[in-house]
């Protein structure tokens, strides 16, 4: 009779669940289309020049974009990385030059 006693005890036992959540993941080749699309349109910069070309008043509107497009990402592991891609994009395209070139007309 102890024996059956043991027997339901051990029937009626629950089993844990776990109640972490997983993340998902992403692969290794999304997450380096995703670093260099960040390097890409983080380079991207606007200059207003003027007729002479004599000023230009740069504006890193690639950068802007990119902060948009990090700051929305589902994947929130490793925001602090597209930030810096972000960054190291923006000064590249300072010096590079890249982007466009608006023309600011005077009359």
């Amino acid at each position: 009779m102890l024996s059956n006693a043991i027997i339901i005890l051990m029937a009626k036992s629950k089993i844990k669940k776990s109640t972490r959540k997983t993340e998902p993941t992403e692969s290794d080749s999304t997450y380096l289309f995703k670093i260099v699309m960040y390097l890409i349109i983080g380079a991207q910069w606007v200059r207003l020049v003027d007729p002479a070309l004599t000023k230009q008043i740069p504006l890193p509107v690639g950068f802007i974009i990119g902060l948009l497009f990090a700051s929305h990402d589902h994947f929130k592991i490793d925001r602090k990385i597209e930030y810096a891609v972000l960054a190291i994009g923006m000064f590249v395209g300072f010096w590079v030059q890249t982007g466009a070139y608006i023309t600011i007309l005077k009359t």
